[in-house]
């Protein structure tokens, strides 16, 4: 139906591992394994079924995120970003490289747009300030 409809889906990645707050984890979940989900989108073998890469879950669940982005370069429908640990804001204080991290986006053919999903801890705006210069590569 999507393919007829010209729609594409994207399935989502999610961690099952934090659950200190509903939009940081979802235990339970069955999609937690980057890998898993990559595999069922290959399976279906649709151009209009892809995987959301969630660049905050996958580095909870598996880590190694630029090797993992070009692992899936073929299924990524759609890339959301947030900083790690705390799904905050994207700045020095988070794990996550972000600057290299979206060079592998572009190394792969990525052309898609790239969500901010962080979950703010000051000024939304100026978060959102942040995170677009820390992506602007």
């Amino acid at each position: 139906y999507a393919e007829k409809q010209g729609v594409t889906l994207c399935l989502e990645h999610l961690n099952t591992r934090d659950d200190t707050h509903p939009m940081k984890g979802h235990p339970g979940y069955q999609g937690d394994d980057v890998d898993y989900v990559a595999n069922i989108v290959r399976q279906v073998g649709s151009d209009r079924v892809k995987m959301l890469f969630d660049i905050y879950h996958v580095q909870v669940m598996n880590g190694d995120v630029i090797r993992r982005i070009g692992q899936c370069q073929d299924v990524i429908g759609h890339i959301h970003a947030a900083g790690c640990p705390g799904r905050g804001e994207l700045d020095a204080s988070q794990e996550i490289n972000f600057p290299p991290t979206m060079r592998k986006l572009l190394e792969i053919g990525y052309d898609g747009y790239v969500g901010q999903e962080f979950i703010p801890t000051r000024d939304p705006l100026a978060g959102l300030r942040e995170a677009f210069a820390v992506c602007d590569v």
